[in-house]
């Protein structure tokens, strides 16, 4: 089990430079940062903090095949892993609907896109011309004018066909979950697409909603607007594979239409907490870490919020965690 964390660049960009420079010194092997165009520019960060750091791995997680032309991205993860001697990833997935109609970008058929993205940057790193026709991109004769290296290359899946995907043409998994039972559903999803493409090696990643804290409840009260934020953008079919009544769900999506965050806190109850997070004591974080382990997890990524105070959350992790 390898651990990574996840910065969202909605603070300044020191800032996530000084807390990964933190979660490097305390074990943590990989960096994924979130690519929003509201945000601070998902590159310029990993730019920054991969001149600071020394060994940690750092990418987006995830970028997607909408916002940016493929040729772009694969000179943008390039010039990142000669920044940081090697260390880049590249997580992509196929974006968020909503976002993307906001800049009024349709998602059709995004598993096609994706793959056709994930083509044409692993032809690009190569450093040589490329021709490539397929039903998004067309490129005669396009080439970076240097060479990437075998960069990993993580999916962002969440449904059975990108899982699959995921598992045929990806070297992992960036699966948005933190319960055991939406790995028993998703994993052998990754596995029938390995199974096709004839690969053993996958990392399966754990891209959770965490928080950790001495103080169970402060830890559980800093993660339920994460978890609220969750659970309202969840299918149906995840309510029944947990037990959650959509009457609470309901109560949620409400509060959210109205910005009212004082009754989703309220409305968030532990049922949810359990199926949407990890949280807790660091005793009670561990237990959730090993039921995931068991069912095939490889990496946990310790995203939103991490926990009521990041540096301290980031070293308890470290200690209380990653250093058992």
């Amino acid at each position: 089990m390898s651990f990574g964390i996840e910065f969202l660049p909605n603070m300044e960009v020191g800032k996530i430079v000084d807390y990964a420079c933190m979660a490097e010194e305390n074990g943590f092997e990989n960096v994924w940062v979130t690519d929003h165009y509201n945000n601070r520019n998902v590159y310029a960060t990993l730019a920054m903090t991969a001149s600071k750091t020394e060994k940690i791995k750092l990418g987006p997680g995830v970028t997607n095949p909408y916002q940016i032309h493929p040729a772009v991205t694969a000179s943008a993860v390039a010039t990142i892993n000669e920044i940081s001697n090697g260390r880049a990833t590249l997580g992509m997935g196929p974006g968020d609907k909503t976002t993307l109609k906001k800049l009024g970008l349709e998602m059709e058929k995004p598993v096609k896109r994706l793959k056709e993205s994930i083509e044409v940057i692993r032809s690009m790193w190569n450093g040589k011309p490329i021709k490539y026709d397929g039903d998004f991109f067309k490129i005669d004769g396009a080439k970076m004018d240097f060479k990437a290296g075998d960069i990993p290359v993580y999916i962002g899946a969440q449904g059975p066909v990108m899982l699959k995907t995921a598992g045929m043409i990806g070297d992992g998994a960036l699966i948005n979950a933190s319960n055991p039972k939406d790995f028993e559903f998703s994993i052998p999803k990754c596995k029938e697409g390995m199974k096709e493409a004839g690969k053993e090696k996958f990392d399966i990643v754990a891209y959770t909603c965490f928080s950790i804290d001495e103080d169970s409840e402060k830890a559980k009260n800093a993660a339920r607007i994460v978890v609220g934020f969750i659970a309202a953008g969840s299918p149906d079919l995840v309510f029944e594979r947990h037990g959650i009544d959509l009457e609470s769900v309901n109560k949620i999506r409400d509060a959210l239409g109205k910005f009212d965050f004082g009754t989703l806190k309220k409305a968030v109850n532990d049922d949810m907490l359990t199926a949407f997070s990890i949280c807790g004591s660091p005793d009670e974080c561990m237990d959730k870490i090993e039921a995931l382990y068991k069912t095939g997890v490889t990496q946990i990524v310790a995203g939103s919020p991490v926990g009521p105070k990041m540096a301290d959350s980031i070293k308890m992790i470290g200690e209380e965690i990653i250093g058992k």
